[in-house]
């Protein structure tokens, strides 16, 4: 490669260099981690700039820093969460990659399926580590791309699982995921609850509300005894739902309690406290504090996103390219 040249990757080349591979998802998301929690990256705040309050239509800007493998990154990514509704991505982006020795752009890629995928991975982590080993249930409230990614990474680390209720806001959403995941997943039974939204939930050992609703619409009433609930987005489960957990996890806690998710929303209100929090995620992985303790516990996981998890996975993406010949290399200007 000319140390001129960028490479410039799509969402097609991505998926070709994770096909059939997605367990390297899981060891990215661990890597980057134990990275974190090693004090190695540097994690500036995100700049999310929100449009409309009532969806919460936003682009975010995540800039992130590998110390160690000399690489920053930036992700531009816009979430609209009304926009399947009239034919557009709810998440679309681009990432931009580079190297910290001289500055030179390594990469600039599609973020929309990278976003897909860590959001998917980091959910399947905290599977790994915080539901039941012997989890034979999965339900999904939401049944859209975020969903089937979390089915087929959680499948990795849970793979006894046998049964997915699925319900969405339409049946037709519904229908395909069943479609798509259980030409997937042969060995698993999957139940339609259209928009039964308790009927998806009440029998599930992992609960993934995978929705881009500003509602409490997921019950503490609807969980069972021993289950991981998984948030994904925003607003989308009621108060109750964190009161009643034995552990809240997070991804890291310092950037939720600024954003908008149910339990943002409860710290600024004053229900809920630092000390509420067990912790996050990589102190977990490190063995520093105990993950599920026993089969009664009910754990409560929710994600912000970090930026340099999106590098970690830019960062495997490009090697990957550059190793395979995958991707399209072009000059900004001669030097």
């Amino acid at each position: 490669m000319d140390k001129n040249e960028t490479l410039l990757i799509s969402k097609e080349d991505q998926k070709i260099i994770f096909a059939s591979r997605y367990d390297e998802a899981i060891q990215i998301i661990e890597a980057c981690l134990i990275k974190k929690k090693n004090g190695t990256v540097i994690t500036p705040d995100k700049i999310s700039m929100i449009f409309d309050t009532s969806s919460d239509s936003r682009i975010n800007c995540m800039p992130g820093t590998l110390i160690d493998d000399k690489i920053s990154g930036v992700k531009w990514i816009s979430v609209f969460p009304n926009n399947p509704q009239i034919g557009y991505r709810n998440v679309s982006g681009i990432m931009i990659l580079s190297e910290i020795e001289h500055g030179h752009t390594l990469s600039i890629m599609d973020a929309s399926f990278l976003t897909d995928l860590r959001t998917a991975a980091i959910g399947a982590t905290a599977a790994k580590y915080l539901s039941k080993e012997d989890s034979y249930s999965i339900g999904f409230i939401g049944a859209g791309q975020q969903a089937r990614r979390h089915l087929d990474l959680i499948k990795i680390v849970r793979p006894n699982l046998k049964k997915c209720y699925v319900s969405s806001r339409t049946d037709k959403t519904a229908q395909e995921f069943i479609v798509e995941e259980s030409n997937l997943h042969p060995d698993m039974d999957f139940i339609f609850c259209g928009n039964d939204y308790e009927s998806s939930v009440c029998n599930a050992d992992i609960v993934v509300t995978a929705i881009s609703a500003q509602k409490d619409i997921l019950k503490a009433s609807w969980i069972k005894k021993g289950a991981l609930y998984i948030h994904v987005a925003g607003y989308e489960d009621e108060y109750a739902v964190a009161k009643k957990a034995n552990k809240i996890v997070c991804d890291d806690w310092e950037s939720v309690k600024h954003r908008t998710q149910t339990i943002s929303r409860m710290y600024k209100e004053h229900i809920l406290n630092d000390s509420d929090i067990y912790c996050n995620l990589e102190e977990i992985i490190s063995g520093e504090k105990t993950g599920r303790e026993n089969n009664e516990e009910f754990i409560y996981f929710c994600s912000v996103g970090m930026a340099i998890i999106d590098v970690s996975f830019a960062k495997h993406i490009y090697d990957k390219c550059k190793s395979t010949g995958v991707g399209t290399y072009f000059k900004f200007h001669n030097p």
